[in-house]
């Protein structure tokens, strides 16, 4: 299996698409996920362009037993090195591409900031932000509430009672395993059953836990002003993160946002369609 080199600890790192197209690098939510759960759906991307992934430190098939707190620094630090190690450095290109997609959209903002005043990291070429993670802890509270209301809902409420009342976990025990993870992360979609088609993926707690906790009560509103590269935010109406943040995000990286209509935190799974069509727009015009 192929993993990075140049990083303080080996990372698992995946390629789909032609080697001639242009390069792209895909970062994966959490933080403490994996990069699988993306597919297959994010291979759409890979259709016009060298689409590297990795799973990050502590996730996946990049954990790690090292008792060193892993931190969002810890995280920006590999993605530079993993920037250059895959050579997204100018002069062969101006800079890397970077596609994000929850927690990874904010690690791609944390790594554009950084990267304006740490000449270590290169700066990216061009960003898009999928379903962007709030970019200040009072949006994250706000988020981490409507989720938390979501999984009360009746709905769900009731999706867990037929599931309980299947007999599925005498009977089925990897059928019940799938139907608990959809259970599990259903409150993120507009409509609940669309988390079926989801890929299951699973969170270590620990890095979450850590890489939270060193970015204290952040607020990024200010610091991306200083970011100035081409920008795609896009975001569903029905995303239990606030609307808001996202537009905050656009506005501040002088961005171009698109909502997505009946549409929640996994455009991928929910509209695909939509999503595809906007990124191919954007990269596009923007090549």
């Amino acid at each position: 299996m192929p993993f990075t080199t140049t990083t303080p600890f080996p990372l698992y790192l995946r390629e789909d698409g032609p080697a001639s197209a242009p390069r792209l690098l895909l970062l994966h939510g959490g933080p403490g996920a994996h990069h699988d759960y993306l597919y297959p759906q994010m291979l759409a991307l890979a259709a016009s362009h060298h689409v590297f992934s990795y799973d990050q430190r502590g996730g996946g098939q990049s954990k790690t037993d090292s008792p060193e707190p892993i931190t969002w620094r810890t995280q920006v630090d590999d993605l530079g090195r993993v920037v250059r190690e895959l050579g997204m450095v100018p002069p062969s290109v101006t800079g890397p591409t970077i596609v994000g997609y929850s927690w990874g959209a904010l690690l791609a903002m944390l790594y554009a900031v950084q990267s304006t005043v740490d000449p270590s990291l290169v700066p990216p070429a061009r960003l898009v932000l999928v379903s962007p993670a709030p970019i200040t802890r009072g949006w994250r509270d706000e988020f981490e509430q409507s989720l938390a209301e979501r999984g009360r809902s009746a709905v769900v409420q009731q999706l867990r009672y037929e599931l309980a009342a299947s007999g599925l976990r005498e009977t089925d025990m990897a059928a019940y395993r799938q139907r608990s993870f959809e259970l599990s992360v259903a409150g993120y979609f507009a409509d609940p059953t669309r988390a079926a088609a989801l890929t299951p993926f699973r969170v270590t707690g620990k890095v979450q836990q850590s890489v939270w906790q060193s970015l204290g009560q952040y607020d990024l509103t200010e610091s991306l002003h200083a970011v100035r590269v081409p920008t795609l935010v896009v975001h569903g109406r029905q995303d239990p993160i606030p609307l808001a943040s996202a537009e905050a995000a656009a506005e501040a990286l002088g961005g171009e946002m698109v909502v997505l209509e009946d549409c929640g935190h996994v455009p991928y799974v929910e509209s695909p369609t939509q999503l595809f069509r906007a990124i191919d727009r954007f990269l596009q015009h923007r090549a």
